[in-house]
C-alpha cells in the first residue's frame, strides 16, 4: 500500500494501476485502502473512467468500497463534468449505508 499511496500523492495513476495488477499477479490481495489510493490517483489526474472501472472491479471481486473510495469516484466524475454519474454514485453510496463527507 505504500507504493500505491506514493502514486496517489504524485498523481501517477498509470503506475498505481500497474502496481494493483502486479499485486494480483503475485497472488496478493488488494484491500479497500489499496483501491482507494489507486482511485484517488485517477481522480487527481481527471481519469474518471478509470476510477469507475476500479470501483466496478472492487465490486466484482466482492471487496466492499468504503466512503473514501466513493468520495474519490464521485469527485473524479465531478471533475470530468460527469455530474449524472456522480449523482448515481452518491445514491449508490447511500444505498450501501455509507455517509458521504
Amino acid at each position: 500500500n505504500l507504493g500505491l499511496s506514493a502514486c496517489e500523492a504524485g498523481g501517477k495513476w498509470d503506475i498505481a494501476l500497474a502496481l494493483l495488477a502486479e499485486m494480483r499477479g503475485c497472488g496478493l490481495e488488494a484491500s479497500a485502502v489499496s483501491y482507494g489510493a489507486a482511485v484517488s490517483s485517477c481522480e487527481k489526474c481527471l481519469r474518471w473512467e478509470l476510477a469507475l472501472d476500479l470501483l466496478a472491479e472492487m465490486q466484482d471481486i466482492r471487496l466492499e468500497p468504503n466512503t473514501i473510495v466513493y468520495n474519490s469516484v464521485i469527485s473524479a466524475c465531478e471533475k470530468g463534468h460527469e455530474w449524472e454519474l456522480a449523482l448515481s454514485k452518491l445514491v449508490e453510496m447511500q444505498d450501501r449505508d455509507l455517509e458521504p463527507d
